[in-house]
């Protein structure tokens, strides 16, 4: 790969950092310049409007996309995520780390993502259906059980993934339970889907600790972000006898030396709507929680919190990524130099694919598991997958986001390569 390959992406932001990603792990396969370009790029990009019609009677426009960067190993995958923040350049990164999520565990994807930029807090449910089925309608043409394959994403939700196939059913002639993923239980949903992500992220989390010589017993945490991923992550580590000792949310963090009660403080958010004034805790500055002396630092919110700004003042030994791309590339840098064992989003957080996974796999069966056949099949494909990581990135000498992301890029090469070029 020529040097001039490597000045193409942006210079910040989540795309800046996947490309970076994929460019070093391009170089240490060395991989041919057409291939990575073609790795770089997405196969499809859809951009959206969004017409709504407000409670009011009044009209509004929302902007949506659909990104697809990879249909090599099979359909696309990836969430819907409704948030103001969410751009083009966003939806790209996430399809793109999607890609290698799915590469390296196996999973017969390539990734997608999509989202509308909203904020799903300014309006009603009944405003929240509209935007879903209009969005949906505008990109039905592109997804499909054999094409690309929906979920839950950061303010989207199981009612969401079933208005999403309502819409798209509907416009098919017949039910089509495969479209997305991430569904109610009683609507063609898998058990286990809901809490998949945290389990995974908690399985990866105890098998870092033991991997550094740390019982859970004797290991403290700090979970940021108290949503799908965090919280649930921080009440299967309190089960498996990790002290969570702070939690945050976007309206503020709790902290309390001797452990959080994880199920009150959810109960709490429930009837309040935010972590901030939990009792029998103190309140925490958001970001001095990413910097408390902790045995573990669950990041679960969004990307790019950890910096090379604060990435000095982490304190973990342990990070495991719960969302995508919370650590810069230069701040993954800084943690690797300080001997912080970080566990990369494509692999810590794909717990909630791999059941999206088995999710399509039941319902184009009509035939579904139980939920322990669900958690054994996950737990054993997440632990497996940590011992090849493992013993690959100490065989080359690299870090474990490194060593995955090379991983997951052999796997898609190799794939084009098989397939070869049309025409």
């Amino acid at each position: 790969m020529t040097s001039d390959a490597l000045t193409n992406a942006m210079s910040t932001g989540p795309l800046a950092a996947a490309q970076q990603q994929l460019r070093e792990a391009a170089i240490h396969l060395g991989l041919d310049d057409g291939t990575y370009q073609m790795l770089s790029s997405a196969r499809r990009e859809l951009s959206v409007s969004v017409p709504l019609r407000r409670d009011d009677g009044s009209v509004q426009t929302l902007r949506g996309y659909r990104v697809q960067h990879n249909l090599t190993r099979g359909p696309a995958k990836g969430g819907v995520r409704f948030h103001p923040m969410v751009s083009l350049d966003e939806v790209r990164a996430l399809a793109m780390w999607m890609t290698w999520k799915c590469a390296l565990l196996s999973v017969p994807y390539g990734g997608a993502k999509g989202g509308v930029t909203v904020d799903p807090r300014n309006y009603s449910a009944a405003e929240l259906e509209r935007i879903t089925r209009r969005y949906t309608s505008e990109i039905a043409p592109f997804i499909g059980p054999d094409r690309d394959i929906p979920a839950p994403d950061v303010g989207t939700d199981e009612q969401t993934m079933a208005w999403m196939m309502d819409t798209f059913s509907v416009n098919a002639g017949h039910t089509v339970l495969g479209v997305v993923t991430g569904k109610p239980l009683g609507f063609g949903g898998s058990r286990g889907r809901a809490s998949a992500t945290s389990r995974g992220v908690t399985h990866v989390s105890l098998a870092a600790l033991q991997s550094r010589g740390m019982s859970p017993e004797g290991s403290t945490a700090a979970v940021q972000g108290f949503g799908k991923v965090g919280r649930g992550a921080a009440g299967f580590l309190q089960q498996a006898g990790v002290t969570v000792v702070a939690v945050s949310d976007q309206y503020g963090a709790v902290r309390n030396e001797s452990g959080l009660d994880i199920a009150a403080l959810g109960e709490y958010v429930d009837r309040t709507g935010a972590v901030v004034g939990f009792h029998n805790a103190d309140p925490l500055e958001s970001s001095a929680l990413l910097e408390l002396d902790v045995t573990l630092l669950v990041p679960a919110a969004v990307e790019g919190v950890i910096t090379e700004i604060n990435a000095p003042r982490v304190n973990a030994r342990v990070v495991v990524e719960g969302a995508n791309g919370p650590t810069t590339p230069r701040a993954d840098e800084i943690l690797n130099e300080r001997d912080v064992l970080v566990v990369p989003d494509i692999f810590a957080n794909a717990g909630g694919v791999l059941v999206s996974y088995f999710e399509w796999i039941q319902g184009n069966q009509a035939y579904w598991w139980s939920e322990q056949e669900v958690e054994d099949k996950l737990r054993e494909r997440m632990l497996r997958t940590w011992g090849e990581l493992r013993e690959r990135s100490s065989r080359d000498g690299r870090s474990l986001r490194a060593t995955a992301t090379a991983m997951a890029v052999e796997k898609v090469a190799e794939a084009h390569r098989l397939r070869g070029l049309y025409p």
